[in-house]
């Protein structure tokens, strides 16, 4: 099975085709991707996450072939160009996607918001697919991980699920390889209590910081979590559409050591 990078950053494209935003050229997306990939690789970021990001409003779960189909294309470019594991991650929550675009490319990641369980999010109720996603992955012989976030941010759960139980409901029954824990937002930070209950109650599965993580907090996340995703912290500006600014990566990268 892949390893799990201590550092992955975000490669967050620009609208595909069909997203409202789409500005025609699918060349165009596919340049920022692997620009934005190398400056990461290149100021120490040991793999990197692309997601559809620039495609809001999201569909709550599967995604129109056209988003799978520049997708693919823009994982296979951003691999041809990066020599370090490659994570896919297909908004809202289009596991079975991710999965489709991962063993296409040889991608040796998928995250997924709602893998277990049912949340409360800004596309309406999204219910976690775990069985089919592990059979999938058995069906395609994938054999990457699956990073999965527990109280994914930009959504509440149901009344009277604890952070706790979904934890465990996460690491026992779920197929998941890692554990995802966020702030409430892009970009906002994680809490650190809520990072070590999830640790503690992990059943040993690596802990991975899903947003905000920044120079000044780095170091203190990765004494409780085994690896964390950065995007906003990377970007020009701190805007998460911006492209990478590779002395904001770099920073990032030092401050882990």
């Amino acid at each position: 099975m892949a390893s799990l990078p201590q550092l992955i950053g975000m490669v967050h494209l620009g609208p595909l085709p069909g997203a409202p935003g789409f500005a025609g050229s699918i060349d165009a997306m596919v340049d920022a991707a692997v620009s934005d990939a190398k400056a990461l690789v290149d100021a120490g970021f040991g793999g990197v996450m692309v997601e559809n990001f620039g495609d809001a409003p999201f569909f709550a779960d599967e995604v129109p072939s056209e988003t799978l189909t520049a997708m693919t294309r823009a994982v296979g470019s951003v691999a041809d160009a990066v020599d370090v594991p490659i994570g896919v991650n297909v908004l809202r929550n289009d596991a079975l996607g991710a999965l489709s675009v991962a063993a296409a490319t040889g991608a040796s990641m998928i995250r997924v918001n709602v893998l277990s369980g049912t949340m409360y999010t800004d596309q309406g109720i999204i219910q976690g697919r775990g069985a089919e996603v592990a059979r999938k992955r058995t069906a395609l012989g994938w054999d990457g991980l699956v990073l999965a976030d527990v109280f994914v941010k930009h959504a509440v759960p149901p009344a009277g699920l604890t952070l706790v139980q979904a934890v465990r409901d996460m690491g026992e029954r779920s197929g998941a390889d890692a554990i995802v824990v966020s702030g409430t937002g892009t970009g906002e930070a994680v809490d650190l209590s809520d990072a070590r209950v999830v640790r503690k109650h992990a059943s040993g599965m690596p802990v991975v910081i899903g947003s905000g993580a920044t120079p000044d907090t780095i170091a203190d996340l990765l004494e409780v979590a085994d690896a964390a995703i950065v995007g906003t912290s990377t970007k020009a500006g701190g805007v998460t559409t911006n492209p990478v600014d590779p002395e904001r990566a770099a920073a990032v990268v030092r401050a882990s050591i």
